[in-house]
This record gives C-alpha cells, structure tokens and sequence, in this order.
C-alpha cells in the first residue's frame, strides 16, 4: 500500500533562497572541477603541499563534476548531494591530515556542503517532509 502525503511546496522566498545559495555552490564547485581538469599552479602546489600525485587531479575534477552534475538534475539532486557531502568529507580528511588552519581551510568544505543541503532543503518539499524543522 503507498500512502501519499500533500507537502506544501516552498514559499516564493524560500525557493529563491534556495536557488541562491545552490547556484553559490554549484558555482564554487564547477570552478574548483574545471581548475582540477587544467592543472593549473595552484592546484599543482597544493597537491605537493597535501602530499598528493597531481596525476589525480583529473580524476578528482571528473568526479567532482559528475556529482555537481547529479546535484542540478532535480529528480537526482538528494543523490548527488549525499555524494558531494562524502567528497566534501574526503577534502576535510585531507586538510586534517596536515593540521590546516581549522576556520579558513580546514572547515572551507564543510561551508560548501552546508550551502548544498540548504539550498536543496530550501527547494525540495519531499526532503523537508523527511527532515521537519519542528517549532517549540
């Protein structure tokens, strides 16, 4: 039997809000995909100064990019923004690693993922049904 229950869809102020800080997200993470594709210095001196082989920096740019990807497709966008949150982890892990600065580097993905859940729970009717904010 399937029970289906009528979710209010997000006000006007909430969708935008929303859109806002999804575009935000999505904006910072095709960037950090696009400069991982190109190799470019930076990425190639922090890869040295995270102890990682730049020969995955491609890698990690396509895999970063097919998660954005999940995350704008409405109907996968819990999907991809669970995996973001698991490759977001994986950028905390690697920070710790070498003791990075907690507030400015270290935590920088955390920030990131906050930015795609709420802007997804801001969107999404069906995932605010399964995660209420409850009042009093």
């Amino acid at each position: 039997m399937h029970s289906s229950m009528h979710v209010p869809g997000p006000s006007k102020g909430a969708l935008w809000t929303g859109r806002v800080l999804t575009s935000i997200a999505v904006l910072f993470l095709v960037f950090d995909a696009v400069i991982h594709l190109m190799m470019i210095a930076p990425v190639v001196d922090s890869f040295n100064q995270l102890g990682l082989s730049i020969d995955i920096s491609v890698s990690i740019g396509i895999l970063e990019l097919m998660c954005v990807v999940l995350y704008c497709i409405p109907r996968a966008s819990v999907l991809g923004a669970i995996l973001l949150t698991g490759y977001l982890g994986g950028a905390m892990a690697i920070q710790l690693r070498i003791h990075a600065p907690l507030f400015s580097t270290m935590l920088f993905p955390a920030y990131v993922g906050i930015l795609i859940w709420a802007g997804l729970y801001l969107r999404d009717a069906a995932l605010r049904s399964l995660l209420p904010v409850r009042k009093g």
